[in-house]
């Protein structure tokens, strides 16, 4: 050092880059192993080494700090509403849809495990390019309720070419969906929405669409206070058909454009100024007689786009799992090269106890995530059918509810390093929110929970669950029985509903570690939330804890 120097710089950690997100990750490795997705291990490394690189790091940065604009009209003043995106989005998007995130469960190109752990992957690298793909996902169950609609409409779905042209679908090489339900005056509520829609004539609706196409068509008129990826080739959305009285909410599929070339009249207000996912357009629009299809029934709506729904919030759970994976990565990689007082912050003991916790709470969202993806590719046993209802709410709750916490302790572990924007953790942070706040937020779960445990199917099949976790463990068995005694009565406390949620997950997560992961990790977990008097914030461990082999395990 020179006498001029200010400073030299050291005892910062590197960035955490280039690593194989997939490889370093043994619950994620163990987890996909067992429920299903071990044909998948390779094509996930090669993954999970391509998403941990530099370069994919920077592109999720670029997406974020660039974020999409609207251009209403074009330069001679024609309507357009198109959204303008960063080249990063698009490389992102490009690898998503080429990995067959959006399509791989339903042209048998992987299981529903595999998916999970790749969206868990993705999680750990960009949020907001994850949401058209997700809605893009779920909505095949949902399409498939209308046969003619999904057998012009799938192929483009499930085709593996990311096409963000804006053109007909017989143009396309590919295809995205996204969904619209929110209005102003409703959120939650959707049954009092107000968009409208209105039977077109077989004749007049022939003259543009062909004749097959002219069937169950209709021309919507209303708005949508949140219309998610407004880019995409066409939306799910709900309208009231009829009067009053007459056959109530019903789902329809809006094309963003028609057969001539012609833009559909969906007009785009504004793009949502939001907290987190930047990278993604979330928008405002209005419906000045735009043409759409009906999906199910007349009056079914709710059922129908339910089962978009379901697996939107299947995703919402792996989502959290995988920025909490990502939050965690970054800080105990920071913590391993940063020296205080002399030693490692992760050698010491405050410190491990914070690092182990958090680590606790990551392997069990990863468990407890690829088990309720099992659930799904096993729906044709109804016992998977009946968990996966149950754990769907449930989860949706629980494990997106603990990720804002999570995300702001992985911060502090990084100091003033987390907080600034230099860094992923600030827009970590911001991520977590949304997986709470879209496709239900916590309260409506919490009712949806108690729906659920309706059917006594659910509660049998929870029950079964818990079992296979033997009798081993005291704190479980204490906790298990007196949840198990709470759901042999009706459930109708709306109060306690998020308690309930709460206490169901953290058995099932027990369960689970205690099946599969090692003996200081389960125990761990069994003693600090299940034990009576436990809570509070991340770092209170109980004495005994190998804090030190729970970290080893963490990050290889």
């Amino acid at each position: 050092m020179n006498e001029f120097d200010t400073h030299t710089v050291f005892n910062q950690a590197p960035a955490f880059e280039n690593v194989n997100l997939f490889a370093c990750d043994a619950a994620l490795r163990e987890a996909v192993q067992r429920e299903g997705g071990a044909a998948a291990v390779p094509a996930l490394s090669v993954l999970g080494a391509r998403l941990g690189r530099a370069a994919m790091q920077d592109l999720a940065r670029q997406a974020n700090v660039n974020p999409p604009r609207l251009h209403n009209f074009d330069r001679a003043g024609r309507r357009i509403d198109e959204v303008e995106f960063h080249p990063a989005w698009h490389q992102l998007m490009t690898l998503l849809i080429e990995s067959g995130a959006h399509a791989s469960p339903w042209d048998g190109g992987a299981t529903q495990v595999a998916r999970a752990a790749q969206y868990i992957l993705f999680g750990q690298l960009e949020n907001g390019s994850q949401c058209p793909v997700t809605m893009t996902y779920a909505a095949v169950p949902a399409l498939r309720q209308a046969p003619r609609l999904a057998a012009r409409w799938l192929p483009k779905i499930l085709s593996r070419e990311y096409d963000p042209r804006s053109l007909p679908l017989e143009q396309k090489r590919g295809a995205l969906i996204g969904m619209g339900m929110t209005e102003k005056q409703g959120g939650s509520d959707v049954r009092s929405n107000t968009t409208r829609a209105v039977a077109v004539d077989a004749a007049d609706g022939a003259r543009l669409f062909g004749a097959a196409d002219a069937q169950d068509l209709y021309r919507i008129v209303g708005h949508k206070w949140f219309f998610s990826a407004p880019q995409s080739d066409a939306h799910l959305i709900l309208a009231q058909t009829g009067e009053e009285g007459g056959a109530g909410l019903s789902c329809f599929l809006l094309p963003r454009f028609l057969p001539d070339g012609s833009r559909n009249q969906i007009r785009v207000q504004r793009l949502k100024d939001k907290l987190g996912n930047r990278s993604n357009a979330s928008s405002e629009v209005e419906f000045t007689g735009a043409y759409a299809w009906l999906v199910g029934a007349p009056g079914r709506g709710v059922p129908t786009i339910l089962e978009m729904a379901s697996h939107t919030r299947l995703d919402c759970v792996l989502g959290s799992a995988g920025i909490m994976r990502a939050a965690l990565s970054h800080a105990l990689h920071h913590a391993r090269g940063r020296a205080v007082f002399g030693r490692p912050l992760a050698q010491q003991a405050l410190m491990q106890n914070v690092l182990a916790d958090l680590a606790l709470e990551s392997e069990a969202a990863t468990a407890f995530a690829l088990r309720l993806a099992r659930c799904f590719d096993e729906k044709a046993d109804p016992a998977q059918a009946a968990l996966a209802r149950l754990l769907t709410p449930a989860g949706k709750y629980w494990i997106c509810k603990r990720g804002p916490g999570f995300g702001a302790e992985a911060m502090e572990v990084m100091g003033g390093a987390g907080y600034v924007e230099d860094g992923p953790l600030a827009r970590l942070y911001r991520e977590f929110p949304v997986n709470s706040i879209w496709e239900g937020s916590g309260n409506v779960m919490c009712l949806d929970l108690l729906r659920a445990l309706g059917k006594t199917a659910a509660r049998e099949a929870l029950a079964a669950e818990l079992a296979l976790a033997g009798r081993a463990d005291g704190h479980f068995n204490a906790y298990a029985d007196a949840l198990l005694a709470d759901l042999a009565r009706p459930q109708t406390d709306e109060y306690g509903a998020r308690r309930l949620a709460e206490r169901i997950v953290l058995a099932v997560q027990a369960a689970l570690l205690l099946r599969h992961a090692p003996a200081y990790v389960a125990q761990a977990f069994a003693r600090s939330r299940l034990a009576a008097g436990v809570g509070g914030a991340y770092g209170c461990l109980p004495d005994g804890v190998d804090c030190g082999a729970i970290l080893a395990r963490a990050l290889l």
